[in-house]
């Protein structure tokens, strides 16, 4: 999951940002947070008590509720407050919005894809998976516009974006998520070493260092056919996303799926 949200309270750059959102499951917090919003007028008090911040673990439950509830005028307003948290919460409802065919807050989406404060890089590609709960060409057509952003916290956001299981269920969108990742990965490779240090090329490579290995668990032999195209790259910093990746548990259930005459054989 993408030490964005989680860690020191949203998550991170190194895992799968809206896996733990829970959208697919804790529905009853999510709920009950959904109810007391519905009648609250102003909803700072509420969102700054129950933030969870600063603490171990933002409340992604309350997130949730509010990327649910929050009107365009309601996120809005929650965005231009400059609260690190509110912000996320109002850039999750236009995730919402997006997904139902509002596409009148793209460039904000991408305007905050950049953002300084990693927790609100993470709300944005929290935005675009909510976006694909509802439409998924829509959500996966737009992360596919910013794979070849010439920003890498754009790129980053494109990448955490569609590296989330729920999104890669149907073959078709794994796919897409394939494609997009390999091309990301071969711009990297492309890259001048000089520009390598810079910290947000930083964490692109570290959204691609687990990135490949959630695409490769929805679509094992696609995913490790390409995959393998990488080890012999003499690149310092693909050679880095390989073997991140070979360290995630769902790349080597992955590799286990596929027999040794169907699976790409990967250094260990």
């Amino acid at each position: 999951m993408p030490k964005d949200l989680v860690a020191d309270g949203l998550e991170s750059d190194s895992a799968t940002p809206a896996a733990v959102i829970g959208f697919d499951g804790r529905m009853g917090k999510i709920n009950v947070h959904r109810a007391v919003l519905i009648e609250l007028d102003d909803w700072s008090g509420y969102l700054a008590a129950h933030s969870g911040l600063p603490g171990p673990r933002g409340n992604l439950e309350l997130v949730a509720a509010c990327g649910e509830e929050a009107d365009a005028s309601r996120a809005r307003s929650l965005v231009d407050g400059g609260d690190e948290f509110e912000t996320v919460c109002g850039l999750v409802a236009f995730g919402r919005l997006l997904g139902r065919g509002d596409d009148d807050h793209v460039e904000l989406l991408h305007s905050f894809a950049a953002d300084d404060r990693w927790r609100v890089r993470e709300g944005v590609a929290m935005a675009l998976q909510r976006a694909c709960d509802d439409d998924p060409d829509t959500g996966f057509r737009l992360a596919e516009e910013w794979a070849g952003d010439p920003h890498p916290l754009i790129r980053r956001a494109a990448v955490a974006a569609v590296c989330e299981p729920r999104l890669l269920r149907d073959s078709g969108y794994a796919r897409r998520a394939l494609r997009l990742l390999d091309g990301v990965t071969a711009e990297l490779a492309r890259s001048p070493a000089a520009t390598r240090a810079s910290p947000a090329v930083r964490t692109l490579r570290q959204a691609l260092g687990y990135g490949w290995s959630v695409v490769i668990a929805a679509l094992p032999a696609e995913g490790l056919q390409a995959f393998s195209r990488l080890e012999s790259l003499q690149d310092k910093d693909i050679q880095w996303i390989v073997r991140e990746n070979r360290k995630k548990a769902r790349y080597s259930r992955a590799v286990k799926t596929l027999s040794p005459t169907t699976a790409t054989p990967t250094h260990q």
